[in-house]
Formats: structure tokens, sequence, C-alpha cells
């Protein structure tokens, strides 16, 4: 291969990795700070508080509503950490629990994940009710479905994590500043895996392969593999990826919206999944239910897109 291609593969490279790596920071960094500060004022329990009245439709008790919280506004192990450190009367049963992650699954890491979205190109209020209005429908389905049916009544064990010790500034700080480096290198590493795929000719055959979904939930062939990333890395992955993509090759900003709602819904789907069975949550529910109930979702807002004023769901590339 020429010195010439190998300097404009590395300089294209080199480019999608700073692209990335700078949204992520932009938002990272000053939303991680504003966590710590919640976090260390107890502020998220208040929000909790007022989430509590959601729970009761769905067989929940009132505190849980601090577990959504918590992880809404920081991280899926945010809510975790919340759960295991509630001192509960008596444990929740496998369809509490099942309801429980179906929130935490569908709507978590909103001051990181949304903003991501609003960058590539979405508008705010559309990818916020979509995870929102569809993590409470879809809990709201399986809390129903299991007392209907009196599927998943079995209590579970007591889920319990070893204490944490309460960090430091400094401590704090210098796990942050490992977390960003580990990002920056998972970043390059799909950078690098992407354009391999597509100098193989592997994007084009995922295209034909992932035609049928594609034409069911309107995903772009142009976003497919960058979709595929966030389904299994996670929504952030996904967003930065098409952000430092539609820099170097324009999408439509349908095409984007589409690609990052699915997302929304349906991300992460290995690690968020084994995590939420762990705290004792049914697999069936959570992910064979979870992933129909993500397509229908998707064929609607589909057809909606179309029908909407782009301006209210997208904004269209300069």
């Amino acid at each position: 291969m020429e010195r010439t291609k190998i300097k404009q593969i590395l300089s294209t490279i080199a480019r999608k990795w700073f692209s990335a790596c700078k949204l992520f920071f932009k938002i990272m960094v000053p939303v991680s700070v504003i966590i710590k500060i919640l976090q260390e004022l107890d502020l998220i329990r208040y929000i909790g508080e007022a989430l509590s009245f959601l729970m009761y439709p769905l067989n929940l008790p009132g505190e849980m509503g601090l577990v959504w919280a918590s992880a809404m506004l920081s991280n899926i192990y945010g809510g975790v950490l919340t759960y295991a450190s509630l001192p509960l009367e008596s444990p929740l049963n496998v369809a509490q629990i099942t309801t429980l992650a179906s929130l935490v699954l569908f709507a978590h890491t909103f001051l990181i994940e949304i903003p991501i979205c609003v960058k590539a190109g979405c508008r705010f209020l559309p990818i916020f009710l979509i995870r929102f209005a569809g993590a409470y429908i879809f809990a709201f389905i399986v809390a129903q479905l299991c007392l209907a049916g009196s599927w998943c009544q079995t209590p579970t064990d007591a889920f319990t994590l070893p204490v944490v010790q309460d960090e430091g500034l400094w401590t704090w700080i210098a796990g942050e500043l490992k977390k960003y480096a580990v990002i920056s290198l998972v970043v390059l590493a799909l950078v690098v895996l992407l354009e391999i795929m597509d100098r193989l000719g592997i994007t084009r055959m995922l295209e034909r392969i992932m035609s049928p979904l594609v034409k069911l939930i309107g995903i772009s062939p142009k976003v497919m593999p960058i979709t595929l990333i966030g389904m299994t890395l996670g929504l952030a992955y996904g967003g930065g990826l098409i952000v430092a993509q539609s820099r170097e090759k324009p999408l439509e900003g349908r095409d984007i919206f589409l690609s990052l709602a699915f997302l929304s819904l349906f991300h992460s789907i290995i690690e968020d999944h084994l995590l939420m069975i762990a705290m004792g949550a049914h697999w069936f529910w959570i992910f064979i239910l979870r992933l129909v109930f993500t397509l229908g979702l998707m064929i609607l807002i589909k057809h909606l897109s179309y029908r909407i004023p782009s301006k209210y769901l997208f904004k269209e590339p300069q």
C-alpha cells in the first residue's frame, strides 16, 4: 500500500477519534462534576421522592423511585448501588425486580447520553420522551402481565454489594481521569474497527444481512454498523461515533434520529442485561419481550417521523 494512502487512512482515523473524544469529554467532564455535587448534597433523594408516586401502579414500593432517579442522573451502576443500600422490609419478588430492571434499562445516564443525542442532531424532547415514557410504559406492561398471570411471584434473595468506602476528592478525580483514559482507548479501537470493516467490505455485507430489519424500523444502512456497536457497547459510544461519522460523510437527519431512537430503547445489551439478571430480573422479560416492544415502538416512531414536522424531531445537517 502506498505511503500516501496509509497517511490518508491514519488521518481519517485520527480525525474521527478526536471528534468523538472531544464530544465525550465536552459533555462528560461537567456532568461528572454535577453528579458529584448532587451526590454530596444528597439532592438525588429528593428527585427520587418526587418519582415515588409513579412506582405504585408498577406494584413497586415508593423507595424504588430513588433507585430510578439514581440511574437516570448517574448511571445504571448508581441505580444498582442505591437499590443494594436500601433497607427494605422484605426482598422484592422476581416480577418486581424485573419491573424495576425494565425502568433502569430503558432510562439511565440521561445527563450524558441525551446530550450526546442532541449533539448528534436529535431534539431533546422526543429523545427524552422515547426513553422516559418508553421505560414507564414497558415496566407497566411487565408489572400487569406478571400480576395477571401470577408469573415471577417467587421472592428473590436480598441483593447486596460490598460496602464502598466514601472516596476523597483526589481519589474521585483519579478515578474520573482513569475512566476518561479507558474511554479514549475504546473509542480509538472502535474507530479503527469501523475503518477496517468499511475497507474490507464487511460494512456492505452487514447492510445486506440487516436489510429486513432496516426496512422494518427505518434505520439507514449507512448507520447500521455504528448502531450495532451501540447495541453492544452503549448509546454514548454509538452517538459519539455517529457524530464523528457525520463529519466525514454527511448523514440525513432522519437517519440519525431513527438510529439514536432505537439505541435509546435498546443498547448495551450484554453488560446491562447481565447486571440486571444478577439482581434477580427474569431474562425473558428484560431481553426478549423488551426487544419485541422496542421493534414495535420503532415502527410507530418511524411512521410518526414522516408525519411530525422534522424540525421538532431533528436538525438537518448544515
